[in-house]
């Protein structure tokens, strides 16, 4: 008998690979477009003189092209007020850098990127961030009373409107955890915000923070525009699946003044970061 039942086993092993067929997918192809990595970072405590720009163009989702860097355009940044410019040398793969910059909070800036014959451009105004007063680990914040969770500690100014941006990186893995927040309820409040990895129980690896563990974090002031854009990305991120259409264009500021329609993906931000790291005990 338990061998009557190995052998319908091995039957249907065989018959289930014999059958798998071949799917051809009929993916869209969009036009290729410039992509705009511009986010000028002013880490507390620097001069916030050296930034990066960084260009490349967009490529279909499983195209094996790597070396994508925009190597021919011009960058500018403009500080609104008093007109000072900021030029952005070409470094080599797409990467455009000044030494120069001159950070103030609260100041609105232009962004100009010519390429091939277009003008992209974009405005922002450099938002401003509170500090980190205290971190903390415990296991009694999270979704899970089982797993460690790092928590941040930041007290709110009072009668502004501020948007925050999160970003946690444990040291080894390949994706950082990035989360937005608002003072819609808590404005002028001391705000505990917390990061968790829960186990995966589908694989092997530990996904849950570990004792020993080093977690690099940096705490960004966004503007309210940037906001919605960067919600969006992080929403699109965790919840569209391979073949799922996309539910939301996402589009930056980056306006094309020559030609409309050819619009830039990216988002020309700027903000004030405090940056800081944690090790689990």
């Amino acid at each position: 008998m338990k061998t009557y039942f190995k052998l319908i086993i091995l039957f249907l092993t065989i018959s289930l690979a014999s059958c798998d067929d071949v799917i051809d997918v009929d993916l869209q192809n969009a036009p290729s477009r410039l992509v705009i990595e511009a986010s000028l970072d002013w880490e507390k405590g620097t001069t916030g003189s050296d930034q990066t720009i960084k260009l490349s163009k967009s490529t279909p989702y499983f195209d094996t092209t790597t070396n994508t860097g925009v190597t021919n355009a011009s960058v500018i940044v403009t500080n609104d007020d008093n007109g000072s410019e900021f030029v952005f040398t070409h470094q080599g793969n797409g990467a455009y850098t000044t030494t120069e910059f001159i950070p103030i909070v609260g100041q609105s800036y232009t962004l100009e990127v010519i390429h091939e014959g277009e003008t992209y451009t974009a405005n922002e105004t450099l938002t401003s961030v509170v500090d980190i007063e205290e971190i903390t680990q415990s296991i009694d914040d999270g979704f899970s009373d089982e797993e460690l969770e790092v928590t941040i500690y930041f007290t709110d100014p009072v009668e502004e409107e501020n948007y925050y941006l999160f970003k946690a990186h444990r040291r080894g893995d390949l994706l950082p955890i990035l989360e937005d927040g608002d003072d819609e309820f808590s404005n002028g409040k001391r705000i505990p915000w917390w990061f968790e990895k829960e186990e995966d129980d589908e694989t092997d690896k530990k996904e849950a923070f570990q004792p020993g563990d080093i977690l690099d974090i940096s705490f960004f002031g966004i503007s309210e525009g940037f906001s919605n854009y960067i919600g969006i990305v992080i929403e699109q991120s965790e919840g569209v699946g391979l073949f799922s259409t996309t539910p939301v264009p996402v589009r930056g500021n980056c306006v094309n003044t020559v030609n409309p329609d050819n619009y830039a993906f990216g988002y020309f931000r700027l903000t004030q970061v405090v940056k800081t790291t944690y090790t689990f005990q």
